[in-house]
């Protein structure tokens, strides 16, 4: 296939933009700069966060010591219901609290349910399966309704992008094999890594100036350094019998979309409720360029309406 792919007026410039710019791979910063240009893509890029009735920062235990949380509601106090639980991305190495604060208040106000994002160890201070680890203990405090918490929880929506969309789906499938003290209702995998990337065609189609590069793939895969046979890494070696009800969402112009794509497919061979939403003409990490790139605002609220048909819009 030798087609140009489309891509947005909007994300073309952003993109021009970016190649500008130009400056250094990854792979040649030190740790810090990684994740400090991470933190400066967003901050430029991104819509602000929205003002909320209730910003508070949690902690709850872990097996490693405490884990850092933050909760997010458009309301001061709530009546029993779900509340979503967001893992940011960053190739579990580069991502936490403050790089995703914007868009966990716009999926908070927009979803009108609490929300509470997960600050989970990163590699490669902490390689696998720390992370998971941290994802899975903390929704299972979560679930139980904790004091600290002050929100009755009757179910748990899991949600995340890139890395955080590959713990939702490893969560999806720990606590259905372990269930919690109220259930998983709804998963959202955003543009997640489900399957082994390398050797993809996407990967190899999209594998420079699309936000999300090779190199980073490799960068962030060797910094991880997750096994190839574990289910956990790579959820589509899991058993998909008993996922939740998902809503799992891609980009067109991502090196990794094929790995969503085998994920939808698997789901649906499995014969489990899915919405497949692919966002034509966009990258990776749409959801936090929505300043930089007006249009992909849509595509966040296209996610948000499929995950109130979901849940049966229980918020409305």
């Amino acid at each position: 296939m030798t087609d140009t792919p489309y891509i947005r007026p909007d994300m073309k410039a952003f993109l021009d933009a970016l190649a500008a710019i130009g400056g250094p791979k990854i792979a040649e910063m030190t740790l810090e700069e990684a994740r400090a240009s991470y933190v400066t893509l967003h901050g430029m890029a991104d819509r602000p966060a929205r003002d909320l009735a209730l910003v508070r920062d949690l902690t709850c235990p872990g097996p490693d010591g405490d884990i850092h949380l933050r909760l997010y509601d458009t309301r001061e106090a709530r009546e029993p219901g779900p509340v979503i639980t967001f893992y940011h991305g960053g190739g579990f190495v580069i991502g936490d609290l403050e790089t995703h604060h914007n868009l966990c208040t716009e999926i908070a106000a927009l979803m009108d349910l609490p929300l509470v994002a997960v600050d989970y160890r990163r590699a490669p201070e902490h390689p696998f399966p720390a992370a998971i680890d941290d994802c899975e203990a903390a929704t299972r405090w979560i679930a139980s309704s904790p004091e600290g918490l002050g929100r009755e929880v009757t179910g748990i929506v899991t949600i995340g992008d890139s890395a955080g969309g590959t713990a939702t789906l490893a969560v999806g499938q720990l606590l259905a094999d372990n269930p919690a003290d109220v259930p998983v209702v709804l998963q959202v995998p955003i543009f997640p890594l489900a399957s082994n990337a390398m050797g993809s065609t996407s990967l190899e189609e999209f594998a420079d100036g699309f936000i999300l590069s090779k190199v980073a793939v490799e960068f962030f895969d060797q910094a991880y350094g997750a096994p190839r046979d574990d289910h956990r890494a790579f959820p589509i070696l899991g058993d998909h019998c008993k996922a939740p009800p998902t809503v799992l969402v891609t980009a067109s112009l991502d090196p990794i979309r094929d790995s969503g794509r085998d994920y939808a497919k698997a789901l649906a061979d499995a014969g489990r409720d899915c919405v497949f939403l692919e966002m034509q003409g966009v990258t990776h990490s749409f959801t936090n360029i929505r300043q930089a790139v007006p249009s992909t605002q849509g595509d966040l609220e296209r996610m948000i309406a499929a995950m109130k048909f979901m849940l049966g819009n229980p918020a409305q």
